[in-house]
């Protein structure tokens, strides 16, 4: 089954993989082996976003393009667009979110059906919205 994770998902497991909680790596680990893995566009946005401001350790001295796409290719990631239903699931209220890229990203896991891997307290209360953390 397709997992979606969530922006600090990808960078942790790039960069911190320890601040991943037991159940999320698991989830992580099943995504990789079946290449079953996925992360809303907007997430590329927010790690270019963080690589910019300096907030993530470009150790490698690569630029952030490099840097997306090494994440994407090395986890098999599918990028799921926005679409019409996810553009208006998350200006719904079923979101308390007050930041658009999250509702984005929790509209993009309803839209599709399918568990979203977040540690983001204010997503996991979404109704309806499955979550692994």
């Amino acid at each position: 089954m397709r997992t979606i994770c969530d922006t600090h998902v990808l960078l942790f497991w790039a960069d911190q993989p320890q601040r991943l909680s037991a159940p999320a790596r698991a989830a992580v680990d099943r995504g990789l082996e079946t290449e079953a893995l996925a992360c809303a566009d907007i997430s590329l946005w927010e790690i270019a976003m963080l690589y910019a401001r300096g907030r993530i350790n470009n150790r490698a001295g690569i630029t952030a393009t490099d840097y997306i796409q090494d994440i994407i290719a090395a986890m098999a990631i599918t990028v799921l667009p926005i679409t019409a239903e996810i553009a208006e699931l998350a200006q719904s209220t079923a979101f308390a979110h007050g930041d658009p890229a999250d509702r984005l990203i929790g509209a993009t896991a309803l839209a599709h059906r399918i568990p979203l891997i977040s540690a983001d307290e204010k997503l996991r209360a979404t109704p309806g919205l499955r979550c692994i953390w």
